[in-house]
C-alpha cells in the first residue's frame, strides 16, 4: 500500500493526519504506521482493556528510544517526533481513551477522522458490526486500513495426521461470540472488502502471513500450538484425548517446526468527492 502518497494527498492544507485505532493495544498500529504516513498526525487510540492502555506509554518509549525518536509529555497523551528510514521526518500528537467497542463505536469522532486503523480486530467481530463501522466511515469519508485477520490458512511443517482435524476445531472456535456478535473469523477480510467495495470504496488487499519457525522462536511456536489446542478442545470436548495427543507430538518436534499462519491487510480509500 502506497501509504505516504495516500497521506500526503488526504491532508487539507498541511493539517496534521488525523487517526482513529481501533483496538489499539499497546500501540503496535501506531508504531509501524506513524513513520511511514510521515509528515503532522494525530492519533487517538481506543482501548477496551486498561491494563493495555497502562502499558501503553511505556511500549511506546522503549520503541522510541529504539528508534531514535522523541517521545515527550504532552495535555492529553504524548507528542511523538521522528524520522523514517529515508529519513523522512513525522511528528504525532497521541491520545488514548478507554471505550468498549463492541457497544461504543457510535460515540467515537469519526467526523474529524482521515484514515481508521484496526489490527487483529476484524476477524473478531461480527457481520452487523463491521457493516456499522463500513456504514459510519463511509459517511465521513474515512480510508480503512484493516490489518492482521486471519483468512483461514495454517501450514505446519512437518505436518501431523491430526492437523486436519484440530484446524477443523480451532477454525469453528474462531467463528464463536468474541463479544461483538458471532464473529466473522477465517472470512472477516473477504467480507470488509465486500461491504466498503458496495459503499464505494477502492479496496486492495495484501497477504500478511505470519511465518514462524521453531528453531528461531520456539516459545512462539509452542504458544500457538496450546492456543490450537486449548481452543479446538472447547470446543469439541469429545475430541480431548486425540488434541492431547496432537499438542504432545507438536511439542516434541517444536525445534523443527515451521508454521505459517494466513493473514491478510485490507486499504479502503473513499471514493473521490463529487
Amino acid at each position: 500500500f502506497d501509504l505516504p502518497g495516500w497521506a500526503a494527498a488526504a491532508r487539507s492544507g498541511g493539517a496534521a493526519l488525523e487517526v482513529l485505532d481501533l483496538g489499539c493495544g499497546r500501540g503496535a498500529n501506531l508504531r509501524e504506521l506513524a513513520p511511514r504516513l510521515g509528515g503532522p498526525q494525530r492519533w487517538r487510540l481506543v482501548d477496551h482493556d486498561a491494563a493495555l492502555l497502562a502499558a501503553l506509554p511505556e511500549a511506546l518509549a522503549d520503541w522510541a528510544a529504539a528508534g531514535g525518536h522523541q517521545l515527550v509529555p504532552a495535555p492529553g497523551g504524548l507528542r511523538l517526533a521522528g524520522h523514517d528510514a529515508a529519513g523522512r521526518r513525522f511528528e504525532a500528537e497521541v491520545g488514548w481513551r478507554r471505550l468498549d467497542l463492541a457497544t461504543g463505536l457510535e460515540r467515537l469522532p469519526f467526523d474529524t477522522v482521515q484514515l481508521v486503523t484496526a489490527s487483529a480486530l476484524t476477524d473478531l467481530v461480527s457481520a452487523a458490526w463491521l457493516q456499522v463501522l463500513a456504514e459510519r466511515a463511509a459517511a465521513q469519508r474515512c480510508a480503512l486500513l484493516l490489518a492482521l485477520a486471519v483468512d483461514g490458512r495454517v501450514a505446519w511443517t512437518p505436518t501431523d495426521p491430526d492437523d486436519a482435524a484440530v484446524h477443523a476445531a480451532f477454525a469453528a472456535h474462531q467463528r464463536r461470540d468474541k463479544g461483538f456478535g458471532p464473529a466473522l473469523g477465517p472470512q472477516a477480510q473477504a467480507e470488509a472488502a465486500t461491504r466498503l467495495a458496495a459503499l464505494g470504496y477502492r479496496v486492495v488487499t495484501a497477504p500478511s502471513d505470519w511465518q514462524l519457525d521453531g528453531a528461531c522462536d520456539p516459545a512462539m511456536v509452542a504458544a500457538m500450538i496450546d492456543g490450537h489446542a486449548a481452543a479446538a478442545t472447547e470446543q469439541q470436548p469429545a475430541a480431548a484425548a486425540c488434541i492431547a495427543a496432537w499438542r504432545a507430538r507438536r511439542h516434541a518436534a517444536v525445534g523443527t517446526t515451521l508454521l505459517r499462519v494466513g493473514h491478510v491487510d485490507v486499504f479502503a480509500t473513499p471514493p473521490a468527492a463529487p
